[in-house]
């Protein structure tokens, strides 16, 4: 069992940063592939980032030069580091963990708006 716990979301203005952090329970952390999904009012929930064990790197097109993802295996966090945001990118964000089971955090509020 893996428990994921998402902060630093919040109200930020169109042009402005925001970073994620993602904090996971357990020791075998460093084995998970682990990423960012968000579900914006109505839509499905899609794919934000992704980084493996291996530190491989997958963005979705509508993130990339903008969003970066990392994680520190030494604090068992994720990140995500949002520059450069749009309205659309307002959503909830989900922190996620995958081996051979699928874990979810509750999520956290990112709303860009002027």
């Amino acid at each position: 069992q893996v428990q994921l716990v998402e902060s630093g979301g919040g109200l930020v203005q169109p042009g402005g940063s925001l970073r994620l952090s993602c904090a996971a329970s357990g020791s075998i952390f460093r084995l998970y592939t682990m990423g960012w999904y968000r579900q914006a009012p109505g839509q499905q929930r899609d794919l934000v980032a992704t980084i493996t064990s291996g530190g491989r790197i997958n963005y979705a097109e509508s993130v990339k030069g903008r969003f970066t993802i990392s994680r520190d295996n030494a604090k068992n966090t994720v990140y995500l580091q949002m520059n450069s945001l749009k309205p659309e990118d307002t959503a909830v964000y989900y922190c996620n963990a995958e081996m051979t089971l699928r874990y979810w955090g509750q999520g956290t509020q990112v709303t860009v708006s002027s």
